[in-house]
């Protein structure tokens, strides 16, 4: 009976010791849950520029601070002057379109006869397309509860911009800081990646290191590198709302669906411009579309391949879950706990043979 009544009592303070551990967990979670995204994006960039860091602290003579402080500030400048100069051609886009609807001065031009003959949204669109031109004022009367519903959201989305800039600011420190403690920081995730994993704690931290470079290259590589040159095309041109095209075309890439945002600027083009310069605007398009075949085996490496449908999932549940900066989370996360489920399959299925 004393035996009993001691096992009884080990187990109940094991189970509370188990209540407090998760309590403190969760209270940890609780209180780092606004910083997790940018922290996660921080170890992101860390791990994926990692290499490159290297090759700029080795043509310092081995001074990690400085080289930590030159390359963070490099990465400010590659990912968030873009940004605001993104942000700046949004207003002064915006800025005569606004004058124009205060004034009273903006007018449309007439649509093409060739819109008319357009199959499925043709007749529609032109209808709509030359009561805009002839009315303008009282086309958007009449469609003023739809605007007056529609600003709301754009407010927010605009809140949401600034935020995830922050979140990017904030996220090449985080990114700065660790490289500048990269071996302390290896030697920690070594230790847990052991802990969790065993003796192949070691090959799993390879391979989450490996998989994040590879994707982090491999996606967001490509669709910047899509974006820059579909950008260049828009620009050349003339495209209206250039820099609206270019945003949207880059969210289409990282979804792997970059060709479909093509498809409608391609129809626009042939719509206004000459027969010659529409030509040479589709052609630019084929071969920006075709870029990622060529560019994503390159960039993505042999044996870290992960499925489409993996990262559209990633790339989708990112941004519901923590908004933009969810887009360039998700996928990379997501694919990371692919490869390392495939990666644990692979070993208990090699453990059960042996």
């Amino acid at each position: 009976m004393t035996t009993r009544k001691i096992e009884v009592n080990d187990a109940l303070e094991i189970s509370i010791q188990i209540g407090l551990a998760a309590l403190l967990v969760i209270g940890c979670l609780l209180i780092l849950r606004p910083f997790i995204p940018l922290i996660v994006w921080g170890i992101i960039i860390a791990i994926a520029s990692y290499p490159a860091f290297l090759k700029l602290q080795h043509l310092l003579k081995g001074r990690r601070a400085l080289a930590a402080v030159l390359w963070t500030l490099l990465l400010l400048a590659v990912m968030i002057v873009p940004l605001i100069l993104l942000g700046q051609q949004l207003v002064e886009g915006l800025r005569p379109v606004v004058a124009g609807l205060r004034d009273g001065t903006l007018v449309m031009p007439s649509p093409p006869a060739s819109v008319e003959h357009w199959p499925v949204i043709g007749v529609p669109l032109s209808r709509a397309w030359s009561a805009a031109s002839t009315n303008l004022t009282g086309t958007l009367v009449k469609f003023a509860p739809q605007i007056k519903s529609a600003l709301p959201a754009v407010l927010l989305a605009s809140a949401g911009l600034g935020s995830t800039l922050l979140q990017f600011f904030l996220s090449i420190l985080v990114s700065g800081v660790l490289l500048a403690n990269a071996q302390a920081a290896a030697d920690v995730t070594r230790s847990l990646a052991i802990r969790l994993f065993g003796e192949r704690g070691p090959e799993y931290q390879e391979l989450v290191g490996a998989t994040i470079r590879s994707v982090t290259f491999g996606i967001l590589g490509v669709a910047l590198i899509q974006t820059a040159f579909a950008a260049a095309g828009f620009l050349v041109i003339r495209l209206p709302g250039t820099s609206v095209w270019s945003v949207i075309f880059l969210f289409a890439a990282i979804l792997q669906v970059g060709v479909l945002v093509l498809f409608p600027a391609i129809v626009y083009v042939f719509a206004i411009a000459t027969k010659t310069k529409a030509l040479i605007f589709l052609i630019w398009c084929l071969i920006v579309g075709l870029m990622d075949n060529v560019l994503k085996p390159l960039l993505l490496g042999r044996g870290s391949a992960v499925p489409v449908i993996v990262v559209f999932l990633g790339v989708i549940g990112g941004f519901v879950a923590i908004g933009i900066i969810g887009l360039f989370v998700g996928a990379i996360v997501l694919s990371v706990g692919y490869k390392l489920f495939l990666a644990w399959i692979e070993g208990s299925g090699t453990q059960t043979r042996e």
